[in-house]
């Protein structure tokens, strides 16, 4: 096969002894085991991108930072992140992504310790840059890495479940355990929690995981690595900016965001030129692929920024606080879960293209229905609605990204993997923004003049709900309260505007799911369990004279044999069917 090697390169001694107790292979039961260590590193990345939200005060008060200095902190992570997928996603096809994976992991720990030891706004940059570089390593290099280890698609689909749903557990468990730890140490903490697990996963991971590249035809295109990082990082920026109140129109938004169009625009024809691409985007012709991407972006684009409107409401309507609104989130959580473990039980039925239109439309029955929410407390309905909104949320991503894997070939996984993720946090860096924007138009208007308010404390107040609050607190009791009350009914409106806008996107989600497979194919691996697909080099791949010679030692070390090609091929078209 065209640029297919097997490096059966020395492992250390240590690595040896783990192999010998049934610990270091992929074969059979020890594939959950790898599925168990990068889930670990992916669920530090997640709450991480989200665990400093409740910790701003804090950082504030301690570092004094300048307004800039405080955006920077908050926004350097996802930005790099963002930036750096394609990368570094890559680039672990090309010198591996075992490789990859636990570099991120190193920078990712040291990046920890920086910040929580940091003493002043720059430092605190530089090490939630950091994290984003680290970042940027351990995402695609996970996905990619499921992609290697379950060749066989049924399997694959439960592990791409349990993957997206530690994922989303991550993410919403990170405001909660950084309220928690705010509430009994300083706002390091919520940094110092990553160092030992990063270092655990360092050196399980360097045990455990396999080895494995794509294609390495052709030089790497670092020209072209570079002007996909500088694109994305502009593009970003623009939309954070956007999102963030500096308007679609500042310099300080439409600057970054042409000088990244123009260069992805610039990457996109230097790929199309190159004999060997850095992105093979003829992947974005397959229905299946493209579409997969299409659907991640709107799923983003419609729910991001809502979460973050739905979060100040809890707070500032309901008069929840933090702890408590958190604890509201965790049905959504659950649900979330849920809907990720049971995607792979799903999607044999239903195929890629109900299931993931499905999805969306559970979704948007989920927001439409928290459309009567007002100004009072109704927690029966804000159940159901989170339930619906988790679980449908949750199918319709594990749906899409489960096809698009399967669209590709190892080979092209790191690439793939890096693809799907960049179209997650562009989907999310849009939605905040557009969804910021609706809400702005819809809740400034609707707060038009209030009898027994200055008309200029009214303009002040349709900047947000906070800032009407504050400006009520300088008023006298009844204009302060009238003003209050007239700020809370125009942010019902702007949320229900937001939640019919959102429902809108959803509904055009579940239009284009339609273009996805109909039914889930699952063709039987070959003998090698496909280790060396498209280019694919695997450390310590099973050859097919050693085929019988694996398996037997795997039942000796207590794993257990994946199912046979047969018994995989008549399974799935039992589901199917």
């Amino acid at each position: 096969m065209s640029g297919t090697t097997t490096a059966a390169s020395a492992r250390p001694s240590a690595s040896r002894f783990l192999e010998r107790a049934g610990i270091g292979r992929p074969e059979g039961a020890n594939r959950w085991v790898i599925l168990i260590v990068l889930c670990v590193s992916l669920a530090i990345v997640a709450i991480d991108s989200t665990v400093l939200h409740v910790a701003v005060p804090a950082v504030t008060e301690d570092l004094k930072p300048g307004p800039i200095q405080l955006l920077w902190i908050v926004d350097s992570y996802p930005l790099v992140c963002a930036s750096l997928l394609i990368l570094f996603g890559t680039l672990g096809d090309r010198v591996g992504r075992r490789k990859v994976l636990l570099l991120g992991y190193g920078f990712f720990g040291v990046a920890s310790a920086m910040a929580a030891l940091a003493h002043d706004p720059q430092i605190l940059i530089a090490a939630r840059a950091l994290l984003g570089l680290g970042g940027a390593m351990i995402m695609p290099a996970t996905l990619s890495i499921v992609r290697q280890v379950f060749p066989d698609r049924r399997e694959r689909a439960l592990a791409i479940g349990i993957w997206s749903a530690v994922a989303a557990v991550g993410a919403a468990a990170g405001p909660l355990l950084g309220g928690f730890l705010l509430e009994h140490f300083w706002w390091g903490a919520v940094f110092l929690i990553n160092i030992p697990l990063m270092f655990a996963s360092l050196l399980v991971g360097r045990w455990l995981l396999p080895e494995s590249t794509g294609d390495r035809d052709g030089p790497w295109d670092v020209v072209g690595a570079l002007m996909a990082a500088g694109g994305l990082f502009g593009v970003v920026l623009g939309i954070k900016r956007a999102g963030g109140g500096e308007g679609v129109l500042s310099g300080m938004t439409v600057v970054p965001l042409l000088l990244g169009v123009a260069l992805l625009i610039g990457f996109v024809r230097r790929q199309r030129r190159r004999k060997h691409p850095l992105v093979d985007l003829t992947l974005f012709s397959r229905p299946a692929f493209g579409t997969s991407v299409s659907c991640i972006i709107l799923a983003m684009l419609a729910l991001v920024g809502l979460m973050l409107i739905a979060a100040q409401y809890l707070q500032l309507v309901l008069g929840l606080s933090p702890l408590e609104t958190g604890l509201r989130m965790v049905p959504l959580t659950l649900a979330a879960m849920a809907g990720g473990l049971t995607g792979s039980s799903i999607l044999p039925r239903l195929g890629p293209r109900l299931m993931v239109s499905l999805g969306f439309c559970l979704t948007a029955v989920a927001v439409l229905t928290l459309t009567f929410m007002g100004h009072k407390d109704n927690l029966a309905l804000l159940l159901v609605g989170f339930v619906l909104l988790g679980f449908g949320l949750q199918t319709t991503l594990f749906g899409a990204y489960e096809s698009m894997l399967s669209e590709v070939t190892q080979g092209q996984a790191g690439g793939a993997a890096a693809i799907g993720e960049t179209s997650y946090q562009l989907g999310s860096g849009i939605g905040i923004a557009f969804i910021g924007s609706v809400m702005n138009a819809a809740y400034g208007p609707a707060l038009s003049s209030v009898p027994g308010v200055p008309e200029r404390a009214v303009e002040a107040a349709r900047h947000s709900l906070g800032e009407a609050y504050e400006v009520a607190n300088r008023l006298d009791a009844p204009a302060s309260e009238a003003l209050r009350s007239a700020a809370r009914d125009s942010f019902v409106h702007g949320l229900h505007v937001t939640l019919l806008a959102s429902a809108g996107l959803l509904l055009i989600g579940a239009l284009a799911a339609l273009k996805l497979p109909r039914a889930m194919d699952c063709p039987a691996p070959s003998l090698d369990g496909e280790a060396t697909e498209g280019g694919e080099t695997t450390e310590g791949a099973p050859t097919e004279d050693g085929q019988a010679q694996a398996v037997e030692g795997a039942t000796e070390n207590g794993a257990i044999p994946g199912p046979s090609a047969r018994d995989r091929e008549t399974v799935c078209a039992e589901s199917s069917g």
